[in-house]
């Protein structure tokens, strides 16, 4: 039986792919085990595990009946969640994401607030979540 994990609803299937194609096997260690860029489904493992997949929102969507409803929020809010990925080296981890196609939000800094040796830095996915890089 499989732990419980992540599965992001996605518009941008293609885009999302890629990004989380080229990040999570050098930052985690995860490797693709199932899908393609055309979707409507990818998932990456680790040790037999799933650490992440994706799906297409339109599908889910027809799927459970919500396919008449808004896809995204009405106005602009704060985060409600955070995909973490903890690194080796905060600066390289980040360069890697931005290549993929990830938007940054904040550059490498210490957090010795939120922890001792605490190194985080912040972006975006190709459709907007939030992503933190850290390392301690």
């Amino acid at each position: 039986m499989d732990a419980p994990y992540h599965r992001l609803l996605v518009v941008d299937f293609p885009a999302c792919f890629g990004f989380y194609d080229a990040v999570l096997p050098p930052l985690t260690g995860a490797a693709l085990v199932k899908g393609s860029p055309e979707g409507p489904y990818a998932t990456w493992d680790l040790g037999g595990r799933t650490v992440l997949s994706l799906f297409d929102r339109g599908r889910l969507a027809a799927a459970v009946g919500t396919a008449a409803l808004p896809g995204a929020p009405v106005a602009a809010a704060q985060d409600g969640t955070m995909l973490v990925l903890r690194v080796e080296a905060v600066e390289q981890a980040l360069a890697r994401c931005l290549r993929g196609g990830g938007t940054p939000v904040t550059g490498p800094a210490d957090r010795p607030e939120w922890g001792p040796d605490l190194r985080t830095a912040h972006l975006r996915d190709p459709e907007g979540r939030l992503i933190e890089l850290q390392s301690y």
